[in-house]
């Protein structure tokens, strides 16, 4: 009897933080690939930064220079497309994330409901036996107390 006990509220606990477990899980997954993004386009910008100035240093005379500042418009006309790609990238993870937050909200609550109605279930079924016990002693105590004051 007390196995079943404890085997039922370990389910019980289960089925309480595996919505929160989730959420984390999720949560984390996201967070991961948002850093990881991030990190990937610092590491490009960076590259590009460092690579312009490696390429100012070995200006030597006016036509490097003019070179320099033609590549420097194709460059940032890059940059600009670089920055837009990946504002439009992390939009779309936020997205992702923010319908696999709605989807999990969703179940949960689906799972509560069902949950609150087979314990709604279980409470009414349980009860019945209990309901119709009291009410048979009570009329059979009315009967009794009746009888004997006649």
């Amino acid at each position: 009897m007390q196995d079943k006990m404890i085997d039922s509220f370990n389910q019980q606990s289960r089925q309480f933080f595996e919505p929160m477990r989730r959420l984390n899980s999720l949560m984390l997954g996201n967070m991961e690939k948002m850093t990881e993004y991030q990190l990937e386009a610092m590491k490009r910008y960076s590259q590009m930064g460092t690579e312009r100035m490696r390429t100012a240093t070995e200006i030597q005379d006016a036509d490097d220079l003019r070179e320099f500042g033609a590549k420097q418009a194709e460059m940032m006309n890059e940059l600009s497309q670089q920055m837009m790609e990946d504002a439009k990238a992390l939009s779309e993870m936020s997205m992702a994330f923010k319908s696999e937050l709605e989807q999990m909200f969703t179940e949960a609550g689906q799972q509560m409901t069902e949950q609150a109605r087979q314990a709604g279930e279980s409470v009414k079924s349980a009860a019945q036996p209990k309901s119709e016990a009291p009410a048979k002693a009570t009329s059979q105590s009315s009967r009794s107390q009746s009888s004997g004051k006649s």
